[in-house]
């Protein structure tokens, strides 16, 4: 109470100012002389022009919580048109790959890619299909754009192959409008080869290299590119032919698997004569 008594003591003189003020206000408020009445309209009109004067100062602490949910926003609709996009993407993708499926002669199995390498000397793919889907080793992989490549190796639920950028990949292939036949490789380029082509033969730049009915594993008539540039080698007798690959592997994702085994007894035929 002491403490309470010098406090007021300290703050006597605001105390007594505090007071005739409240007392005033309250006085003025239940005194009905008309000129109280106009000063007490003076005042709110005062107070309202006030308040409409600052009224366009913004809320700062509204405005953060509304740009807070704004951001929100943003960020949930840059996600969903981002999922329309890849959803809309992808139904490109299948739509082409429905179309081949629809046009080929062939069985064939749908599968996505969930690995590949396509940095190295032996890439290859990982797919999610397997024995159980029908895929054995030697069956051509393929999209609606060409040739992938052949499946290496096989489990229960999932299959590897091996791409045409692959040091050990070869195929049998064809130039689709000279007919002049070749072997194809890849000796870690940019480009595929399509060699042991003589150079007398006609081929130029710009032709769609297509596999041949010469193959024991590929259909004939798969696309895997175009002749890039065609160029002759002193002292070969052999063209250096670069065939830009028909698939890009870079965005590969799905494919089909061609439900084709290759013909055991002529490949064995092949190997006898000529070993």
């Amino acid at each position: 109470m002491r403490r309470l008594f010098h406090i007021v003591q300290l703050f006597k003189e605001y105390f007594i100012v505090a007071s005739f003020i409240i007392i005033s206000v309250v006085l003025m408020t239940e005194n009905d002389n008309q000129q109280i009445h106009q000063i007490r309209a003076l005042s709110i009109g005062i107070l309202g022009r006030i308040q409409e004067s600052v009224s366009f100062l913004p809320n700062f602490f509204q405005l953060e919580k509304e740009n807070e949910i704004l951001r929100r926003t943003n960020v949930n609709l840059a996600d969903e048109v981002n999922q329309l996009r890849e959803a809309k993407l992808e139904n490109i993708r299948l739509r082409r790959l429905l179309g081949l499926k629809e046009t080929t002669k062939f069985w064939l199995v749908s599968a996505k890619v969930v690995g590949k390498t396509v940095n190295l000397l032996r890439n290859t793919i990982t797919l999610n299909v397997g024995e159980r889907d029908g895929v054995a080793p030697g069956m051509p992989i393929i999209t609606d754009a060409g040739l992938v490549g052949k499946i290496i190796a096989t489990s229960g639920s999932y299959a590897m192959g091996q791409i045409i950028l692959n040091s050990h990949f070869r195929a049998s292939a064809r130039v689709q409008r000279s007919r002049v036949d070749g072997i194809l490789a890849w000796e870690g380029g940019k480009y595929s080869l399509l060699k042991n082509v003589a150079k007398t033969l006609d081929v130029k730049v710009g032709d769609m290299v297509e596999t041949s009915e010469l193959s024991s594993l590929f259909p004939s008539n798969i696309r895997i590119g175009v002749v890039a540039s065609v160029t002759e080698q002193p002292g070969s007798l052999f063209k250096m032919i670069e065939v830009e690959n028909a698939v890009d592997f870079a965005t590969l994702e799905e494919v089909f698997v061609i439900n084709v085994k290759p013909d055991s007894s002529r490949i064995r035929f092949e190997e006898r004569v000529l070993r």
